[in-house]
């Protein structure tokens, strides 16, 4: 089973994928970075951190990257997402979705939310 981390190039997606680092080293699992925008990332922080990390993408085809997400980690059994969050206002959430607030309120998965 592994982690998932949903891949940005944000501060909040790479404190994401940091953190992704860490809590897959600390449960012994692989990690996938599901990228959702910007380039993957160095394959040395995976190394360095003892982690076999390998990479998917959403259908080029689709139009809902998040829900490619979730499916890919309910196919896959994953143990946890692991997503990057900023500070909003409730207004700000009520108007402007999110990636990040799709996947925390549709997944089955257990999800870890990290601000940078």
């Amino acid at each position: 089973m592994p982690v998932i981390v949903a891949g940005t190039s944000t501060p909040e997606g790479k404190a994401a994928h940091r953190f992704a680092l860490q809590e897959a080293a600390r449960r012994n699992e692989d990690l996938v970075y599901f990228v959702l925008d910007g380039d993957r990332p160095d394959s040395a922080l995976a190394a360095a951190a003892g982690v076999t990390e390998t990479y998917a993408e959403p259908d080029a085809r689709g139009r809902d990257a998040v829900g490619d997400l979730l499916d890919h980690a309910e196919r896959l059994g994953a143990s946890a997402i692991v997503v990057g969050v900023r500070h909003r206002s409730p207004v700000g959430k009520l108007l402007l979705g999110s990636a990040a607030q799709q996947i925390i309120l549709e997944a089955n998965t257990p999800v870890i939310s990290v601000k940078p």
